[in-house]
């Protein structure tokens, strides 16, 4: 296993058009996995079009791979059904971060990368790499995939750790 570079902190904003798996009701909750970690989301009940608003945070292990996110009808009585799938290349978001742009940065807000839609990510449309406060940041629409309808929002933010800090 590498080493830990930073910390990944990724905002589940908001998911919009979720798959129906139960004709009760819908309790969609995400989770996410980034190498061997996971995280998850509250579950928000009776709803299509949840908002969450929810930072979840891994550490950022060398080599930086795939950001995989998952969504999830939690169900009272048997297994919670998946309700879709997207995966997000965080390969650009490590290499802009290696450019000390968030160290050299004097204004407010700066788009330092674009972000296509492509093979190794779900991404709606594109995508931006910015700094903003001196933090490296991205705001993603990710497709949910092998399921009719579903997104998620989110907004991701690299931290690098103290002691990893790069100049």
């Amino acid at each position: 296993m590498g080493d830990v570079v930073g910390q990944l902190k990724v905002t589940v904003l908001q998911g919009k058009r979720v798959a129906v798996r139960n004709l009760a009701s819908c309790a969609p909750y995400v989770a996410i996995k980034l190498g061997n970690q996971t995280a998850k989301t509250k579950v928000i009940w009776s709803c299509l079009n949840p908002v969450w608003n929810e930072e979840l945070t891994c550490s950022i292990i060398e080599p930086v791979g795939i950001l995989r996110l998952e969504v999830f009808d939690q169900d009272r009585f048997g297994e919670d059904e998946t309700l879709g799938h997207a995966f997000l290349n965080l390969q650009p978001l490590a290499l802009e971060t290696k450019g000390g742009f968030g160290a050299q940065a004097s204004v407010k807000e700066m788009k330092i990368r674009k972000i296509v839609p492509a093979s190794d990510n779900c991404l709606v449309g594109d995508s931006f790499i910015s700094c903003v406060n001196r933090e490296i940041v991205q705001h993603v629409c990710l497709r949910l995939c092998d399921v009719e309808s579903g997104q998620l929002e989110l907004k991701i933010k690299w931290i690098d750790l103290p002691r990893t800090r790069r100049t």
